[in-house]
C-alpha cells in the first residue's frame, strides 16, 4: 500500500512539474505540450474516456473500425466549392502555414483515443469555428472537456492559460473566461464529435456539417 501511495505521489509530482513548466514556457511551445500530454496521460483517466466514448454507437464502431484520415491533398480539397467543409479546411490549413499532422500505428484503444483526436484537431477548429489564436485555442479546449469528460489534458491546458493570465495579464481574464464559458456551453449541447469519418465529408456543405451535429457558433 505504501508503495502505491509513493507511485500516485510521484505521479502528481511529475504532473504539477509539468504544468508549471507549460506555465513558463511560451505560448504555442510544442515541446512543453508533448511534456504536458506524457505527464498527465494516465491509463485510469483514458480508460474512463474511452469508456464513455464507447457508450454511443458511433464511438463505439471508431473503436471497432479505428479509422484514420490518412494523407490529405490539401491543393485538392483547397479546389472544392468555397461552402465546403474539405475547402475550409484546407484554407485553414494552407493560410496559416500548417499541415495534417500524422500519427504512428495504432495497436490498442488509448493510442487510437491519441492519435485520433491528434489528426482531427484542425478539423474541430473548423467545425466549432475556434480561430487559430490563443482565444480560439481556449475555446476549443474547453469543448474538448466539454466532449470528452475525463480529460487531464485539456483541463491542464486550460487551467495552464489561466494561471498565465493571473500571472502575467489579468486584464485578459475576462476574455478567457468568455471563451471557456463559450467552448463549454457549444461543447455541451453539440452531438459527440469523437469518431467522426470526416474524410467522408470534405464536399459536404460547411454549414450542413455543423447543423448536423448541431454546433451553434456564438455570435460576436
Amino acid at each position: 500500500m505504501h508503495s502505491i501511495d509513493q507511485l500516485e505521489q510521484t505521479w502528481q509530482n511529475s504532473a504539477l512539474e509539468s504544468i508549471i513548466n507549460i506555465v513558463r514556457a511560451p505560448d504555442g511551445d510544442f515541446e512543453s505540450v508533448g511534456q504536458l500530454a506524457d505527464a498527465v496521460g494516465d491509463l485510469q483517466s483514458l480508460q474512463k474516456m474511452v469508456e464513455l466514448l464507447c457508450s454511443t454507437e458511433q464511438g463505439e464502431q471508431a473503436f471497432q473500425k479505428r479509422p484514420k484520415i490518412g494523407n490529405v491533398d490539401l491543393q485538392k480539397l483547397y479546389r472544392l466549392p468555397t461552402n465546403t467543409l474539405g475547402y475550409a479546411y484546407a484554407n485553414h490549413m494552407l493560410t496559416n502555414n500548417l499541415k495534417p499532422l500524422h500519427t504512428g500505428q495504432v495497436e490498442n484503444d488509448y493510442q487510437f483515443l491519441l492519435a485520433h483526436i491528434t489528426e482531427t484537431h484542425d478539423i474541430w477548429h473548423i467545425i466549432t469555428g475556434c480561430d487559430p489564436n490563443i482565444l480560439g485555442e481556449i475555446k476549443l479546449e474547453a469543448f474538448y472537456v466539454a466532449q470528452l469528460h475525463f480529460t487531464r489534458f485539456w483541463l491542464a491546458l486550460l487551467a495552464k492559460n489561466l494561471v498565465k493570465a493571473a500571472i502575467s495579464d489579468i486584464e485578459v481574464s475576462t476574455q478567457y473566461m468568455d471563451a471557456i464559458t463559450e467552448g463549454w456551453l457549444m461543447g455541451k449541447q453539440a452531438k459527440p464529435l469523437f469518431g467522426i469519418e470526416w474524410n467522408l465529408l470534405w464536399e459536404k456543405p460547411l454549414d450542413f456539417v455543423r447543423t448536423s451535429f448541431n454546433i451553434i457558433l456564438s455570435t460576436p
